[in-house]
């Protein structure tokens, strides 16, 4: 018996009509990625799902969905770069997005409650120069308006979510270190890199490191925020941490930050500051990749503290010992700056609106932002 299977013309009639999948999931009350599934096949939306896409898109259900005979249509597999901090694994759902000619999928992770919204999952690993195989649906609608931003800053969340709102451009974050999220900006992996790397010389952040990473490029550095680091404790502060030198003590834990991120070199600036061998601090070499990720290691009660920012402490509505003010710039090539996509992104940089959020749910330094440093 030859099994039916529900053929759709929903993604013809979206691009006619000149709607986007995020504005079409909006109306409807549900998620893009179940936009990009049932127009790839991989999901029959219920009865109430299909009348509300017909009325939106003023068609009939009947325009939208029949009845097909074969089988249904695989998901598309293709080879692309990994942008991962840590090993990535076979079914570790990511989310995909094309730089110039070059496919870059990012892993995503999932939070509480909800799976993590993705273009496919990894199929294959292995490949050369963190190459992986993939098995992904949509991959035409994960070309447009897209932007991929590698950094380790919490609130830039606030931005990305503000930038799809506003213009429909989506940011794909990456997760990484200020020296890796550079790598990847300097390898063309990446659209715009997140840094916060302090020169042990001069103070200055982000420039030196920039000048010496791309000689010769012309390079556009934007201020994102200032914003303090500091000891991530948990509430109430148990275990009476206010220094560096109380990481010494017996009981007390803390989980560290990668090698080539800010908050690791600040920790071992301090611990040289005062001298203090690494090797006498419980959980030095116990590594979380973010702010949140370290953060999240001492609500847990994983860890009893950690180098980050305020920010990633009020998220988990724990304590923080301030210690540092950094300021986080967002490093992208000047030709990059002419895409439309990064001029709708840069925009909404600029809004009162978003430094408001900043400052009231991060607890920023606005006064900065949207400033052109290079």
């Amino acid at each position: 018996m030859t099994k039916t299977r529900i053929e759709n013309r929903l993604g013809q009639v979206r691009k006619n009509r000149g709607i986007g999948a995020s504005d079409l999931a909006r109306r409807v009350n549900v998620s893009r990625q179940t936009i990009y599934a049932i127009e790839a096949g991989t999901y029959v939306p219920n009865t109430e799902v299909s009348l509300h896409l017909a009325r939106e898109l003023e068609v009939t259900v009947d325009e939208l969905f029949s009845l097909a005979q074969g089988s249904p249509k695989s998901p598309e597999s293709f080879v692309a770069e990994v942008l991962s901090a840590s090993v990535p694994t076979k079914g570790q759902p990511v989310r995909i997005c094309q730089i110039g000619s070059r496919w870059v999928s990012v892993p995503v992770s999932a939070t509480p409650y909800y799976m993590p919204e993705a273009d496919g999952i990894i199929k294959r690993t292995g490949r050369a120069n963190g190459r992986a195989d993939l098995v992904v649906f949509a991959r035409d609608e994960a070309a447009q308006k897209r932007l991929v931003l590698a950094g380790c800053d919490p609130g830039t969340s606030l931005l990305s979510t503000m930038v799809e709102r506003i213009s429909g451009v989506e940011i794909v974050t990456a997760a990484a270190s200020s020296k890796l999220g550079l790598a990847w900006l300097k390898e063309g992996k990446v659209h715009i890199a997140g840094s916060h790397l302090e020169d042990p010389k001069t103070g200055e952040f982000n420039l030196p490191y920039i000048r010496q990473e791309f000689p010769g490029e012309e390079m556009m550095v934007v201020t994102f925020a200032r914003w303090e680091e500091g000891l991530v404790v948990a509430a109430g502060n148990p275990k009476n941490v206010r220094g560096v030198e109380d990481l010494t003590r017996k009981g007390v834990r803390i989980v560290n930050r990668e090698p080539g991120s800010g908050s690791r070199a600040l920790l071992d600036k301090l611990l040289d500051k005062t001298g203090i061998a690494s090797s006498k601090v419980t959980g030095y070499g116990r590594i979380a990749f973010g702010h949140l990720a370290a953060s999240y290691c001492v609500v847990s009660g994983e860890a009893d503290t950690c180098i980050a920012t305020k920010s990633a402490a009020q998220t988990f509505g724990l304590d923080f010992v301030p210690i540092h003010s950094a300021r986080y710039d967002l490093v992208m090539r000047k030709r990059t700056a002419d895409l439309p996509t990064v001029k709708a992104f840069l925009d909404v940089l600029q809004r009162a609106t978003l430094r408001r959020k900043l400052e009231v749910l991060a607890g920023y330094d606005t006064s900065q932002t949207g400033d052109l440093v290079a």
